[in-house]
């Protein structure tokens, strides 16, 4: 791979959809740089441990794809944790928690790679958000608003960071991350047949980060196998 080949930052990269993303980028030639809290013994490139919640850790983040890789044509903001209980439980401190990892964090990576983004003269940024962010489960105020402020989030850069940068977002639905038992009925309730794969995620977001997405920005993508569509009622 030559120092030529295009340049992606991955957040959340050490593990699941964040992983994947970056397994398939690496397979298409990108060279890629992960960001997680957490160590990734088996990266696909570069992998830096850092919280992109905070201000400085995304600076330092950006200064070293700047200094080493030199270039950056792509960032996939997929970095997001939950945390699930009661909204009366819910402390002020967790919720701000879930907003700067989930939300936040998105902000401030535009802002510090909007330089070399632009730079580039292809710069893409993809946002993972969730269907969470157009249907509920119980208890999970904080993730839902979170995933609902990175769709605004996502066209209104769009706007602003345009037409040299495109912004996009994928809306991931159930993505089995971790290998668990499924049951018949699990896959049977997907009007495409199945529950989703972190290969359905990555092999979207390779297509959005592409030069054949040159004319897709500031739209939001559901992979979700039709579950939002799917009209259900109690029998």
């Amino acid at each position: 791979m030559s120092d030529s080949s295009p340049v992606a930052l991955v957040t959340g990269g050490a593990h699941g959809i964040g992983a994947g993303i970056a397994a398939h980028l690496a397979g298409k030639g990108w060279r890629v740089v992960t960001a997680d809290l957490k160590p990734a013994p088996d990266a696909s490139g570069r992998h830096v441990q850092a919280d992109t919640a905070d201000e400085a850790a995304v600076a330092t983040l950006l200064d070293g794809i700047a200094a080493r890789e030199g270039r950056l044509d792509a960032m996939v903001c997929n970095a997001g944790i939950m945390v699930r209980k009661p909204v009366e439980e819910l402390s002020l401190a967790e919720w701000q928690r879930v907003l700067g990892t989930n939300l936040t964090s998105t902000f401030l990576l535009a802002r510090a790679g909007a330089k070399l983004l632009r730079a580039s003269g292809r710069g893409a940024i993809v946002t993972i958000a969730s269907t969470r962010a157009h249907m509920s489960e119980p208890n999970t105020e904080s993730y839902s608003a979170s995933k609902g402020g990175l769709l605004a989030l996502t066209h209104a850069l769009a706007v602003s960071l345009g037409p040299e940068i495109r912004v996009n977002c994928v809306s991931p639905g159930w993505i089995d991350v971790a290998g668990e038992e499924l049951r018949p009925e699990d896959h049977a309730q997907h009007p495409a047949g199945r529950v989703g794969r972190v290969e359905d995620i990555a092999a979207l977001v390779g297509w959005l980060v592409g030069p054949e997405a040159g004319f897709v920005t500031g739209s939001e993508f559901i992979s979700d196998g039709g579950m939002t569509r799917k009209m259900i009622y109690a029998e």
